[in-house]
């Protein structure tokens, strides 16, 4: 199967692009991408990071987010930045490869151009050719939320990602989603403090521990000789596995932040262990990166996660390098470290975009992911309609992919207001593009994909919404899930960011008449925390694809930003 657009589906987005006001002669002359790989190497350690692939074995595209609110000092700062903004910020010109890769700017034109991103086939193809310019000076490492997020992933129960990872040379990871398949799964894919699973390299966490004893339950560093430098490697989990997701998964677990352990660790590091490089692999999100980097002295790097941003700088904090590398297996963040006598002289990074057209796929690896593919190809490939509509849902509010969704969960239950969460994952749909039941999966793969149908008062409604909002817009990072605001069917309101829990939220109109407090409303949903027992989400989706046949969504007006 072609990974490319069909010659068809080539032209239609060319017209997308005459649309969009850029010519499709200056696009096919623009600068040649290959630029963007280039490096010249620095100092005696080479860092490789990817974080968030969310199962994405093959290219895909992926629209990065045209709203990030940022509140209070964060607000117009990194990696509160999207598009022209971004673009300024980093003086990347318009129209180009990586323009397209890193924002949302005349997406669909651009994805004429220079097509899809990410694929493990090309990635092994950038880690080749860094560790062979760098033989025994590179670490590979991976920032978690790994075995979730497509259809292979979720029947394999992660096995193909662990599988893809170990063809890759993962030399470190840390967990988020990989909770999701219940701990004993975990356990069998990659360990424990004692024990090693199929994944060949060192899974860390410092702050998953034993509910009652605290006995940590992995590994929470490791120490790795690169470059004739040590380099000590702490694991940080995402630190709010139980309240994210059920707590069935991990009934027995705590998790956290957990900042005074983590700044013992790194003494004990420097310390006892005597080691000249301290980095933290984590799955904190951004914006609880900068912050604890502010407060934990002797970090000389964070390889971070879970929000997806892509930064093509490091943040700086102090003598803290704080990087992010995107999702979905579309950058590899390449960092070069000058070390001397325990502390970092120099330094050099990129953020290595990884265009399927420009990098080829590594033949070892190409044959592996077919391998792992093929049992499930013929189910996955299943047409289900064609896109008219650029299908996307990256962004602070709703995209048109999370309305596809919502319009499929109040057509099945009737509803008055359905719910979606927001999610950053899931591939975006080109115009022109068939959409399969793969994409789909994209979507919705979670191991608690029931859909749920309930009343709801107006003011439990309101509540709802502002819950989510302070998990979003808190301005003390520590108090913040990540991820977006909640999706919204037949409602719109009005959000004030910058407000505080409570007043964030009003103007909510249902069907286009004001809420009102006291009355239910019939509601669905889909990945509840609680149990739930109606039909898997990717079957509703699914279902309501099929009967379209085309999928044209217009705008739909759904929030109010003030």
């Amino acid at each position: 199967m072609s990974l490319g657009l069909s010659r068809r589906d080539l032209l239609k987005l060319l017209t997308v692009a005459a649309a969009a006001g850029l010519d499709p002669r200056r696009l096919e002359a623009a600068d040649g991408p290959e630029r963007l790989l280039e490096f010249e190497a620095l100092g005696n350690v080479t860092l490789l990071h990817l974080t968030d692939p969310h199962g994405t074995l093959r290219p895909l595209y992926y629209r990065e987010p045209d709203t990030l609110i940022g509140v209070g000092r964060e607000h117009g700062k990194p990696p509160f930045l999207t598009g022209a903004e971004f673009l300024r910020a980093y003086h990347i010109a318009p129209g180009t490869a990586e323009a397209y890769a890193a924002t949302h700017l005349d997406f669909a034109a651009l994805a004429a151009r220079y097509g899809r991103m990410g694929g493990y086939a090309h990635l092994a193809t950038l880690v080749k050719r860094a560790r062979a310019e760098r033989p025994g000076k590179t670490l590979l490492l991976d920032g978690g939320d790994t075995c979730q997020g497509s259809a292979t992933a979720l029947w394999s129960r992660g096995e193909d990602m662990v599988r893809a990872s170990n063809a890759l040379g993962v030399e470190v990871m840390t967990p988020h989603w990989e909770f999701v398949y219940g701990m004993d799964r975990v356990r069998e894919l990659f360990g424990d403090r004692e024990h090693r699973g199929l994944f060949a390299g060192d899974f860390v966490a410092h702050n998953v521990a034993q509910m009652g004893w605290g006995d940590r339950v992995f590994r929470p560093y490791t120490v790795r000789e690169v470059g004739g430098v040590g380099v000590g490697i702490i694991g940080q989990a995402f630190p709010y596995v139980p309240v994210s997701h059920p707590r069935r998964f991990v009934p027995d677990l705590t998790f956290g932040i957990q900042e005074d352990q983590l700044q013992a660790l790194v003494h004990e590091l420097r310390d006892d262990r005597r080691v000249d490089l301290v980095v933290l692999l984590s799955h904190n999100g951004v914006a609880v990166d900068l912050k604890l980097a502010a407060r934990v002295a002797g970090l000389d790097v964070v390889l971070g996660g879970h929000t997806h941003d892509a930064l093509p700088e490091p943040i700086v904090v102090g003598r803290t390098l704080v990087v992010n590398s995107g999702s979905h297996g579309k950058f590899l963040s390449r960092l070069d470290l000058d070390v001397r006598r325990g502390r970092v002289a120099g330094w050099r990074y990129r953020l290595l975009p990884v265009l399927s057209r420009v990098v080829p796929e590594d033949p070892d690896m190409a044959r592996l992911v077919s391998e792992l593919r093929r049992p499930y190809e013929a189910k996955l490939a299943e047409p289900l309609a064609v896109s008219e509509s650029l299908l996307w849902r990256r962004g602070n509010f709703n995209g048109p992919f999370d309305e596809l969704i919502l319009d499929a969960l109040l057509k099945r239950f009737d509803a008055q207001v359905a719910f979606s969460p927001g999610f950053r994952w899931g591939p975006t749909i080109v115009p022109g593009q068939t959409l399969t039941l793969e994409d789909v999966y994209a979507h919705t793969a979670l191991t608690y994909p029931n859909t749920w149908v309930r009343e709801l008062t107006g003011r439990e409604l309101h509540e709802l919404l502002e819950d989510v909002a302070d998990n979003l817009f808190h301005p003390d990072p520590y108090y913040r899930q990540g991820g977006d605001m909640l999706r919204v069917g037949g409602l719109t309101y009005t959000i004030e960011p910058a407000r505080t829990l409570g007043r964030r939220i009003r103007d909510i109109r249902v069907g286009g008449r004001p809420l009102e407090p006291a009355r239910r409303y019939k509601a669905a949903g889909w990945a509840s925390l609680r149990e739930a027992e109606g039909p898997p989400a990717w079957d509703v989706v699914a279902d309501h694809v099929r009967a379209l046949k085309r999928v044209r969504l217009e705008p739909r007006a759904r929030v109010r930003v003030v």
